[in-house]
């Protein structure tokens, strides 16, 4: 073994193939302009194919730009989003071409439905390993998303027979006695979000004929007390609204070949004066196996920035103790 110190290169050169360049770079190379102003500490210099990187950060972008292009490999598409959040995991030592290019199913748009962020990766991935998944995290960070497509993968590979959608009615500005219509018609506001999803994973028509054979259940949270879900996908949103005790009540419904998803945010309480079935909840079931609690936070966020921006400037005002 050589006792000769090690050296660092002084640059680094890169040949992506010719026909990966325009994708890779951007259009009027505003891909590369994002590169540039995130690892600020390299230099990077294009000619033709030859990418010349140097600087303090030259090994990160380096590995940005094989990362990138593993990504347009696989058929993923750039944009300044998707580039940004690949730069994160890099810089936290993780693979976005593993974490971006995992499918989940395709959509009836015709778009394949996949992680974009490490902790959604985490979140699928507990989800397949798990019979239960608390998936905790704030607005925007697709717990609700991912879970229903989740749920419609396994009811098109025949893993479970039905999907059982579920939402606690909680009166959050509005009386729900002074909203027209029955039971169903009252919290339909409510359920809104994962009919969305619904439509959008299978499609308007199809939506209507599976819940007519049962294949699709959507209901709220009052409607499970009694029952035995066996054979099924269940998924709890807006969990935070739940009491203890209808917590508790929803976990005991799980049957046989089930799967449940519980999702939730807990600087989302809407509940009057009672104290929300989520908070705690991992101290109570930390012992329990084949059950797992991912938190995703404002790096998860997979809406616009301003989002994400919002999300950390609340989380940053919680830790110096302001009172929201």
């Amino acid at each position: 073994m050589s006792n000769s110190p090690s050296t660092t290169p002084a640059q680094i050169k890169l040949y992506p193939p010719n026909e990966l360049m325009a994708s890779l770079l951007g259009q009027q190379d505003e891909l590369l302009r994002v590169v540039e102003s995130a690892l600020g500490n390299a230099r990077i210099l294009v000619r033709g194919n030859e990418i010349t990187i140097d600087g303090e950060d030259m090994a990160v972008v380096e590995r940005v730009f094989r990362e990138l292009q593993l990504l347009l490999q696989h058929g993923q598409m750039l944009d300044p989003a998707n580039i940004s959040r690949a730069i994160d995991m890099v810089k936290a030592n993780e693979s976005p071409s593993e974490v971006l290019t995992s499918d989940i199913l395709r959509s009836a748009r015709g778009r394949n439905v996949r992680p974009k962020t490490s902790g959604q990766k985490r979140y699928v991935d507990a989800i397949a390993e798990n019979t239960v998944t608390f998936g905790i995290g704030p607005a925007g960070t697709g717990k609700s998303y991912l879970a229903v497509a989740l749920a419609v993968q396994a009811l098109q590979s025949k893993q479970v027979e039905r999907i059982i959608l579920t939402r606690p009615a909680v009166e959050a500005g509005e009386r729900l006695g002074f909203l027209p219509g029955d039971l169903m018609a009252k919290v339909d506001p409510y359920l809104r979000p994962l009919y969305d999803a619904l439509f959008d994973f299978l499609g308007t028509d199809a939506v209507p004929r599976l819940m007519e054979k049962g294949a699709i259940e959507v209901a709220p949270l009052a409607f499970m007390r009694g029952r035995t879900l066996n054979g099924s996908f269940i998924i709890l949103d807006e969990a935070q609204n739940t009491t203890p005790e209808q917590m508790k009540m929803f976990l005991t419904r799980i049957g046989f070949g089930s799967k449940a998803v519980v999702t939730g945010d807990v600087t989302q309480i809407d509940l009057d004066g009672g104290k929300s079935g989520l908070i705690n909840i991992e101290n109570v079931l930390n012992a329990v196996d084949n059950l797992a609690f991912v938190r995703l936070d404002g790096r998860d966020v997979v809406r616009h920035k301003i989002v994400q921006d919002i999300v950390e400037a609340y989380d940053i005002a919680r830790s110096q103790g302001i009172k929201l």
